[in-house]
Parts: structure tokens; C-alpha cells; sequence
């Protein structure tokens, strides 16, 4: 199987499927470079793409890019880790939802979101409201829950999640008459719409805050990327490593040629996956952390990417 396939075989899971063990930023540190994304061997074209977000671990980085656009509102709301979806409405009335697929390109799945949103809008132009299908954290796994839910194949499965799942609006396209990012989510709450403004994050998985320039038309000027609206940046929180014992050392030889030693550790859960390997890139780094078998080690998913061993923990 070549590496595109499998590429393509990974992003399917991973956007559509609900059964991917990668995270929002595994997917991220893995193919930064790609296109964003899969496109679906059949879909339908979102009314407006659907961009991701430029993200930075970097607390400095954020508080340069906010600095550089001194005199302007920045907002901040969470960055919900479900699965995005676009509704698209007309004439006030429901007429398809879109996975998110590559951005450009999605899934129908109009036949489950119709329970999820409102059939009808008290607004009558063409807009596409952009938002995230979230599950509680109190459900294990919760985002892969969310995007599988999406891709059940029958619809009298879904129905009964439905009391589990909700629609989180973040956006709406065009912006028409709405002068800040604020205002329009205030509006969206309005028109029947839960928003990443009027939700309790702390009842759904998150993985960092998005940081917005609120003045739409300022934010419009900024431009985009291939990818990214330069008007907005999502700031990814380091989370806290976890202490366990590095059991043994193998080495395994990649693609290439290269042998590189992998960390074979006392399982531990960090977040909701069970880490038991780490990678440890090469003998120099080994003997940099000081590792030996049967040591304590601290380990990360830098903001949930691959596990990594960070430090040696001294026994006290």
C-alpha cells in the first residue's frame, strides 16, 4: 500500500470516521505541509470553505501576534475538539449540513444534522453557519464519539445520541451586515443556535482557545493563507507530563533504512489514550535524559501529539 493511501486511509478515519486513535494535533504536527484534511471519494462543495485555524504552543508568539494589531479588539473563545460541520440555510430554511472533508469538499450528512440544528431561521438570505459537533467529556473518547456518531449509517442509530450530541456554532458566511465577531455570535444565539460563546466548555473536550480579531472587516483585510485566515490564531495549551517506569529499549528500523529506539513503558493513561511506547529519536538523546532501564521518566503528548519522553524523574 503506498504512503498516499495510507495517508488518505488515516485522514478518512480521522475526519470522517470516528474511530482514529490521532488527535486534532497529532493530525496537525503530522502533516502540517499537507492540504488540510481529506476529499471524499463523493461529496458536496461547502457554499464557503472551511479553513483551519494557524496554531502556536508559544505563549510569546501569541502575545506578538495580538501586539500586531495594537488599537484592534481581540476575542477569545475555547476550541472545542469535536467535528466540524456547515449548515447551509436559504430562504430561512434548513437545506443541507457538510462534513467538513478537505475544506473544500464534504460528506452529506444532512439526514442526521437536521436533528441537531433548527429546521427553520428567522433570516432569509443564503448563509453557511460553520460550527462543531461536540460530545461531554463524561463520554469516553468523546471526539471520536462525536465524528462517528456523523458516520453512522443509519439514521435510527443516530437519533438516539442525539440527547449526547450538539451543534456549536463559530461562524457564519457571509457576514453580511454583522460589523465584530461578537455581535454575530450574539445573533446566532438568537436565531436558535448554541455558540462557542453561550456553551459551558468545561462540559465538552477542548484543546487550547481561539484568538479572533472581533472587528470583521478588519479581520477580512488580514487575508488568508492557503490554509488559515491570518485573523485568527489558535493558541494549544501544553498540558502536564506523567510519571511512569521506561520497562526496556527497542530498536526498530523504519522505511528508510533508519533504526531508531522506541521507549517500551509501564502503560499509563495521558488524557484518554493508554500510552505504553514513546519515541526516543536516537542513542544521543538517550544519554542526554540519563535513561536506563527500570528508571521513572516523565512523559507528554505536547499538546496531545505523539507521546515523548521529556525527563528522567529522580526516585525520592
Amino acid at each position: 500500500m503506498s504512503e498516499n493511501t495510507n495517508k488518505k486511509t488515516a485522514a478518512r478515519m480521522y475526519y470522517e470516521g470516528g474511530d482514529s486513535a490521532l488527535t486534532d494535533a497529532e493530525w496537525d504536527a503530522l502533516h502540517e505541509d499537507d492540504e488540510v484534511g481529506y476529499t471524499p471519494d463523493s461529496g458536496v462543495r461547502h457554499s464557503f470553505p472551511m479553513m483551519s485555524l494557524k496554531k502556536t504552543f508559544d505563549e510569546d508568539e501569541l502575545l506578538s501576534w495580538i501586539t500586531s494589531h495594537e488599537g484592534q479588539e481581540v476575542v477569545c473563545s475555547p476550541k472545542l475538539d469535536g467535528s466540524a460541520v456547515s449548515i447551509l440555510y436559504d430562504k430561512g430554511k434548513f437545506v443541507r449540513a457538510t462534513t467538513r472533508g478537505n475544506g473544500k469538499i464534504g460528506v452529506d450528512i444532512s439526514n442526521k444534522m437536521k436533528y441537531l440544528v433548527p429546521e427553520t431561521i428567522n433570516f432569509h438570505k443564503k448563509v453557511q453557519i460553520d460550527g462543531e459537533v461536540v460530545a461531554p467529556i463524561s463520554i469516553p473518547n468523546a471526539r471520536n464519539y462525536a465524528a462517528g456518531s456523523l458516520n453512522l449509517k443509519l439514521v435510527r442509530d443516530f437519533i438516539p445520541r442525539c440527547n449526547e450530541l450538539r451543534f456549536v456554532a463559530y461562524e457564519m458566511k457571509p457576514h453580511g451586515f454583522i460589523e465584530s465577531w461578537t455581535v454575530l455570535l450574539n445573533w446566532l444565539d438568537g436565531l436558535g443556535f448554541s455558540t462557542v460563546n453561550s456553551v459551558d466548555a468545561s462540559q465538552y473536550p477542548t484543546d487550547g482557545e481561539v484568538h479572533r480579531l472581533d472587528n470583521i472587516e478588519y479581520w477580512s483585510k488580514q487575508g488568508t493563507t492557503a490554509h488559515h485566515p491570518k485573523g485568527s490564531l489558535a493558541f494549544k495549551i501544553q498540558k502536564e507530563g506523567v510519571v511512569t517506569t521506561l520497562s526496556r529499549v527497542e530498536w526498530q528500523t523504519g522505511k528508510s533504512g533508519v533504526v531508531t529506539p522506541v521507549a517500551i513503558l509501564s502503560p499509563v493513561m495521558i488524557g484518554d489514550a493508554l500510552i505504553s511506547r514513546a519515541t526516543l529519536h536516537n542513542m544521543a538523546h538517550i544519554e542526554e535524559l540519563g535513561l536506563e532501564t527500570g528508571c521513572q521518566v516523565e512523559v507528554i503528548r505536547s499538546g496531545e501529539i505523539i507521546p515523548r519522553i521529556v525527563r528522567r524523574v529522580e526516585e525520592k
